[in-house]
């Protein structure tokens, strides 16, 4: 899977990472995206269908296919480590590099404008501050259990360290664990990761969504019937890398 940035002393003596490329800490040209798609509809393209969107809807979706601004609520540091969280947790292996949704910048502006849900568990800090300890938590588990910190270790490793929290189990960070619920926090990570790559329209392309109805709508109401702009659904076959664990399993706490 997608190899984490390392840290390299100076500015100057290396290229961008990608964090910092799609934080908009170094200038990038908006590229027009390439009409090839990966997943179950080759060929689909949301984007094909904006003409039918009414304005505002329009520069909303368009919006998203910016360069990202620069960070505001992470450091370079914590924003490198969510990064090669995210890579784990929704790996993008299979799209071109230009074709990656920059989902860090997006939780950045999330967290920066203060944009919640309007509601916290009791037993939750504020979405912002659960983030940073959960960053801090993450490296404390990656010492505990292979001695480095969490960007120095690999793609499998990274997974072992994510496990023990997705099953409630950490093994480290005892102090932090007390003032948030992992699995609170874990569903938090998890929901803002997908929120922010399923709200792209290159992930409509992936799952064939048919992007914003309005106020064209729909043509075709029963029987199941496809869209006329819509693309016949194809099997699309992807493997895991033989360095993580995906297609594995393990049981939960209640089962055993």
């Amino acid at each position: 899977m997608k190899k984490a940035a390392q840290r390299r002393p100076g500015w100057g003596s290396r290229a961008p990472s990608t964090v910092e490329r799609q934080a908009g800490r170094v200038a990038k040209p908006l590229r027009v995206p390439r009409q090839s798609t990966i997943g179950y509809y080759p060929g689909y393209s949301t984007l094909a269908q904006q003409d039918f969107w009414d304005e505002a809807t329009r520069r909303t979706v368009l919006q998203r296919l910016q360069p990202p601004p620069p960070l505001r609520f992470f450091g370079l540091g914590e924003a490198e480590r969510l990064q090669a969280v995210c890579a784990r947790i929704l790996p993008q292996d299979d799209r071109p590099e230009d074709r990656r949704i920059a989902i860090v910048p997006e939780i950045d502006r999330r967290l920066a404008d203060g944009i919640h849900d309007g509601y916290r568990y009791a037993d939750m800090p504020p979405d912002g501050e659960a983030h940073r300890l959960g960053l801090r938590a993450i490296d404390q588990i990656a010492r505990h259990l292979f001695l480095r910190g969490f960007l120095a270790l690999g793609n499998r490793e990274r997974d072992e360290v994510l496990l023990t929290i997705h099953d409630a189990r950490p093994p480290a960070a005892e102090a932090i664990w007390k003032r948030m619920s992992v699995k609170r926090y874990w569903m938090l990570l998890v929901n803002d990761v997908v929120r922010v790559y399923y709200a792209h329209p290159w992930a409509w392309d992936e799952i064939g969504f048919g992007g914003p109805a309005y106020p064209r709508g729909y043509m075709r109401l029963d029987r199941g019937d496809a869209e006329p702009w819509e693309k016949p659904e194809r099997r699309y076959e992807w493997s895991a890398p033989a360095d993580s664990l995906s297609g594995t399993f393990t049981k939960l706490p209640e089962q055993e």
